[in-house]
């Protein structure tokens, strides 16, 4: 009973800290700024005569 007991601990801990992992993870990308949609590189269009 004693090894049982022990066993199930172990299996609950086990994805206690699965779970915490996961939450920390996505936490972590949901934290980092979106980046700006900018070209790097931008050309002016000629502007027409009318």
């Amino acid at each position: 009973m004693h090894r049982m007991f022990a066993a199930t601990l172990t299996v609950v801990a086990a994805a206690a800290l699965a779970v915490g992992a996961a939450l920390g993870i996505v936490a972590l990308l949901n934290a980092t700024p979106d980046q700006p949609n900018r070209p790097l590189v931008h050309y002016e269009t000629p502007e027409r005569d009318q």
